[in-house]
């Protein structure tokens, strides 16, 4: 049995058409879902890289600072210097860390009252290793109450428009804490 020329040119373009989904399916898709996942998250930092938490509140600034020390790795430095309950500590850096965006709008810079931007719920800067400062200002919830408005390292006020984000609500159970809840308990 003899093939035909056009059954060689056929069976060609299959396994042509058969490598470039291979190729596609394996190299390069993967690749545009990383960079997807990168973009959803707040910050790139990795948790070890933190150096240096402030936790401004309506009533009280908190300062955290890393120490050398791996049984107790957090310092409090505001509003005194004691023992920080690493727990605490702990579950907000690996909110920072790890938590996503759920959607970002860009509003006109006036409208932040709208958002509870004016006087937030609370404000983290955070020092790195680096001395690089990133800083998460937390308005108030959306409307269904599942996910807080954020400023993500804002620009000066002169700024037209702002960039704001969605972020989980977890941030807030973070940061409004009694003040005997930062300390550690003997």
């Amino acid at each position: 049995m003899k093939l035909q020329k056009n059954t060689f040119i056929l069976l060609g373009i299959a396994t042509i058409l058969g490598v470039g989904v291979y190729v596609y399916e394996l190299q390069i898709n993967p690749q545009k879902q990383e960079i997807a996942t990168q973009s959803k998250q707040l910050f790139t930092f990795e948790e070890k890289d933190i150096k240096v938490l402030t936790i401004e509140t309506k009533d009280t600034t908190y300062k955290f600072e890393k120490t050398s020390d791996e049984k107790q790795p957090w310092q409090m430095k505001k509003p005194q210097e004691t023992v920080a309950n690493d727990a605490i500590i702990a579950f907000l850096t690996n909110l920072l860390v790890n938590s996503e965006t759920a959607r970002t709008l860009t509003v006109p810079n006036n409208q932040k009252k709208e958002y509870g931007l004016d006087k937030p719920l609370g404000t983290i800067t955070i020092e790195l290793e680096n001395k690089k400062q990133h800083k998460i200002i937390l308005g108030k919830p959306n409307f269904q109450g599942e996910l807080l408005y954020a400023h993500i390292d804002p620009l000066p006020s002169s700024q037209q428009e702002i960039t704001i984000d969605l972020v989980p609500k977890n941030f807030q159970y973070a940061v409004d804490r009694q003040p005997d809840e930062w300390t550690k308990k003997n």
